[in-house]
């Protein structure tokens, strides 16, 4: 339906999301310009496999012949992967962190300012993004490189276009939910990382964030690592553990339980709402209130 939809509107060019895993998805029926891979996580573990290099080879059915593809990020565990698909297809690959770098990043007002550079020399200098999660870091070279692939294939793509909307990327978009500012005094954050990688940088954020004590509202669903997202979250904090509304949440009182096996103690909500008032509730202006566990969690933030 949605490539019908393009089809009618005469889309120049759209940019398709894989749903899940990439060899086995519907939307692999299409012959893309580029292929783009951002990074591997153990997540979908159920249906993509259990190790890194199961879920690579699944992602890795999106590789195409004859047609580039960009890796966001390396990793010893799969590179191979994607470097034997790309010989069988004859397809060029790029390791985005392999082929740039960020020579310089730093926090401006309500941006992050980032210059990246190919060999030693500047490729892009004082890019301002309004995503400002560290994780963006990662995210920019894998942007930077697909542009310039796609400038090789001629496509006209000028720094202007690229300068105005990165610095605009959620009023073009409308994303949402990634590092997000939702208040001050106290601050409030929420972001969907919901597996263990996504919450690796969740906690670089927040321990990068200057506070006085931590707040959490977490909810997660039955499919994910939940020990292992659990593990990485701190003990020195509030947990106000909800559940979202759907078939597929875990059960607040679940989370909490395996929660308190961690360390980590708190209250237990019906709701993501309910959970939300009642860490405002008890946050001074100098704490830090953390909202995610699940995209779902997210979504339902009054």
């Amino acid at each position: 339906m949605a490539f019908s939809y393009f089809s009618e509107q005469n889309v120049d060019i759209a940019i398709i999301e894989v749903g899940l895993g990439g060899r086995l998805d519907s939307t692999n029926i299409i012959t893309p310009e580029l292929s783009v891979i951002t990074n591997i996580s153990l997540d979908h573990t159920n249906i993509l496999g259990n190790t890194l290099r199961e879920i690579a080879g699944e992602k890795a059915g999106i590789i195409k012949p004859g047609i580039p593809v960009v890796i966001g990020e390396s990793h010893p565990e799969t590179d191979q992967v994607f470097i034997q698909k790309a010989k069988e297809t004859q397809s060029l690959i790029l390791f985005a962190d392999k082929q740039l770098q960020i020579s310089k990043s730093v926090k401006e007002d309500e941006y992050l300012k980032v210059s990246i550079s190919q060999n030693g020399n500047v490729l892009i200098e004082n890019l301002l993004l309004d995503l400002t999660g560290t994780y963006q870091l990662k995210n920019i070279l894998t942007v930077i490189q697909a542009v310039e692939t796609l400038r090789a294939l001629d496509f006209k793509i000028d720094n202007d276009a690229l300068y105005a909307a990165l610095k605009e990327v959620k009023g073009l978009t409308g994303l949402m939910g990634r590092w997000q500012i939702l208040s001050k005094n106290p601050l409030i954050v929420c972001d969907t990382g919901h597996n263990i990688a996504g919450i690796t940088e969740v906690m670089q954020n927040i321990n990068d964030t200057p506070h006085n004590k931590l707040h959490v509202v977490i909810g997660m669903v039955k499919d994910k690592d939940i020990s292992g997202v659990l593990n990485l979250l701190p003990a020195k904090a509030t947990y106000y553990f909800c559940q979202p509304q759907l078939e597929r949440a875990l059960p607040a009182q679940e989370l909490a339980s395996e929660a308190e096996n961690h360390g980590l103690k708190g209250f237990v909500f019906p709701t993501v709402e309910l959970a939300i008032n009642a860490a405002k509730k008890n946050a001074n202006a100098d704490d830090l209130i953390y909202i995610g566990g699940s995209t779902f969690v997210v979504a339902e933030i009054p």
